[in-house]
């Protein structure tokens, strides 16, 4: 199955997202990728867009050296989900996380993600990633 004009233009929105506000935590790129409106389900950021460069004001300032470093991304309709590997600071293990973004008129317009902790040393010898 191959992806329409549409979907493939939703995917690089999310991708180029990511490369341009979240990898450097850039509050002022928050306009360019998501949409008046926006609908935040992330429990610990309240909904709309200045909250969300508020949050991300407060990241880069906890955890300058943070990064999202992207493993796979897929699109389906309005919708791209990425899994990613977060880490605050060097050595850290950081968590695996999955973002789910709803995509409307070229614009973030709905998030949803899920964490968990990368472990060392548990019973199962898979990567998260």
């Amino acid at each position: 199955m191959s992806r329409t004009a549409q979907e493939e233009a939703n995917l690089q929105l999310v991708l180029d997202m990511f490369a341009q506000m979240l990898n450097p935590m850039d509050s002022g790129a928050v306009d360019r990728f998501i949409a008046d409106g926006y609908i935040q389900h992330n429990q610990s950021v309240e909904p709309g867009k200045q909250p969300l460069k508020d949050f991300l004001d407060m990241i880069k300032g906890q955890t300058p050296e943070a990064v999202h470093d992207v493993k796979r991304a897929f699109v389906d309709g309005d919708h791209v989900t990425v899994h990613y590997h977060v880490r605050r600071f060097p050595g850290d293990l950081g968590w695996a996380v999955i973002d789910i973004f709803r995509v409307e008129d070229g614009k973030v317009k709905e998030h949803w993600d899920v964490m968990q902790d990368v472990v060392e040393g548990g019973p199962n010898p898979n990567s998260p990633f």
